[in-house]
C-alpha cells in the first residue's frame, strides 16, 4: 500500500504555507527533484529539534510542474490534475493564480516551521521563486478571524482516508490527494458592523457554540455551510480535509483566512466552490463572499511519500 504524506496529520498551533514556481531551466528541474526528494530527512533533521512538536510537512506539485517534473520517471499523471479554474459568479470571482509546488508546513512551534522553511529555501536556490509565503496560526478554539469555528466539516478516525485518499478509481494514483489552496483577506469593519444573528444565518451556525442551523427551503439563500456540503447524483455526501489557518498584522490592518483543502475527488472542491460563488441556485451566492475575497487559487497534487522519493533516483 502506498504510504500517503502527512495529510491526516492533527491540528497544530502554527502553519506555514509556501507556494513556489519553478524556474523553467533543466537544471532548474533536477535541482527541484532533488530537493523534494530529501523532504524526509530534512523533515527529521528539524523534527529532531523538538520531537513534541507535531511537526510534519505536505508537498503539492501542480498541473504543468507535474509534467516537468516527472518526464522520463514513468510516473502517471492524476486524472483530475489541472490548473485551478477560475470561476467567476455576478459579483465574486474565484480568482487562478501561480503556482508550481506548495510546501503545508504545520507545528506546534513557529520556530520549528520558520527552520524548515528556511533549510528548504537554502536548498532550492534560484530554481524556484516564492509567490505567496502566508503563516498561519491556530486561534482561540479553532476558530477563524471571523469569530466562528472552522473545520467543523472534517471527516475524524476512519472516515479521513476515504474522503481524502485517492484509491481504485486511479490506481496509479492511489494514496494521493488533491489540493487546493484560497488566500482570503476579511472586511472586518463590515463584518463586525452586523448582528450575532446576521452572521449566524450567514454561517449557518450559532457562533458561540457551532449549533448548526436549519437549512433553507429551496431556492432561498442558502448558508455558507449548507453550500460547501456536497453530494452526488446520487445523494452521496463527499468530504473534505480542512486545515484553514487564520492569519494576519492588526497594526497594518490585514485579517484573513487561508484554505486549504485536501480531497480524494479534485470535483467535489470544484463543486463547492462554484456553488459558493456561482450560487445554488445561479445568482444566489454565499454571502459570506460579501466580506472574503479571495486573492490566491492554485490546485496541486499531493502525491504519496514514496514518488517524492523517487523523483531523486535518475
Amino acid at each position: 500500500m502506498s504510504v500517503p504524506q502527512a495529510v491526516q496529520a492533527p491540528l497544530t498551533k502554527a502553519a506555514t504555507f509556501l507556494v513556489l514556481t519553478i524556474n523553467p531551466s533543466p537544471s532548474a528541474i533536477n535541482t527541484i527533484r532533488s530537493a523534494l526528494s530529501s523532504i524526509a530527512d530534512l523533515s527529521k533533521n528539524v523534527s529532531l529539534r523538538d520531537l513534541n512538536s507535531q511537526f510534519s510537512c505536505t508537498v503539492g506539485i501542480g498541473s504543468d510542474a507535474w509534467d516537468a517534473l516527472t518526464a522520463g520517471t514513468g510516473l502517471h499523471r492524476p486524472k483530475e490534475l489541472h490548473p485551478f479554474r477560475q470561476i467567476a459568479g455576478a459579483r465574486h470571482t474565484a480568482v487562478s493564480t501561480p503556482g508550481d509546488l506548495l510546501f503545508h508546513i504545520r507545528a506546534d512551534r513557529r520556530d520549528i516551521c520558520f527552520e524548515f522553511e528556511r533549510q528548504l529555501l537554502l536548498k532550492l536556490g534560484d530554481a524556484a521563486a516564492v509567490v505567496d509565503d502566508t503563516q498561519g496560526f491556530r486561534y482561540f478554539d479553532a476558530r477563524d478571524l471571523l469569530g466562528f469555528v472552522d473545520g467543523t466539516a472534517n471527516p475524524i478516525g476512519p472516515d479521513v482516508p476515504p474522503a481524502v485518499l485517492i484509491a481504485d478509481e486511479d490506481s496509479d494514483c492511489a494514496g494521493g490527494s488533491y489540493v487546493v489552496v484560497q488566500k482570503y483577506v476579511h472586511d472586518m469593519a463590515g463584518w463586525t458592523g452586523l448582528s450575532t444573528e446576521a452572521q449566524e444565518a450567514i454561517i449557518g451556525r450559532t457562533k458561540m457554540d457551532n449549533m448548526e442551523l436549519d437549512d433553507q427551503p429551496d431556492g432561498h439563500q442558502q448558508a455558507h455551510k449548507t453550500l460547501a456540503t456536497i453530494e452526488d447524483e446520487a445523494g452521496n455526501e463527499h468530504s473534505i480535509m480542512r486545515d484553514n489557518m487564520p492569519f494576519g498584522s492588526p497594526g497594518s490592518g490585514v485579517f484573513g483566512t487561508y484554505f486549504i483543502g485536501y480531497s480524494r475527488r479534485l470535483w467535489v472542491i470544484e463543486k463547492m466552490l462554484e456553488r459558493m460563488f456561482v450560487g445554488d441556485p445561479p445568482g444566489k451566492h454565499d454571502r459570506i463572499l460579501d466580506f472574503s475575497t479571495p486573492l490566491t487559487g492554485t490546485t496541486f497534487y499531493a502525491p504519496p511519500a514514496w514518488v517524492l522519493d523517487q523523483l531523486g533516483s535518475d
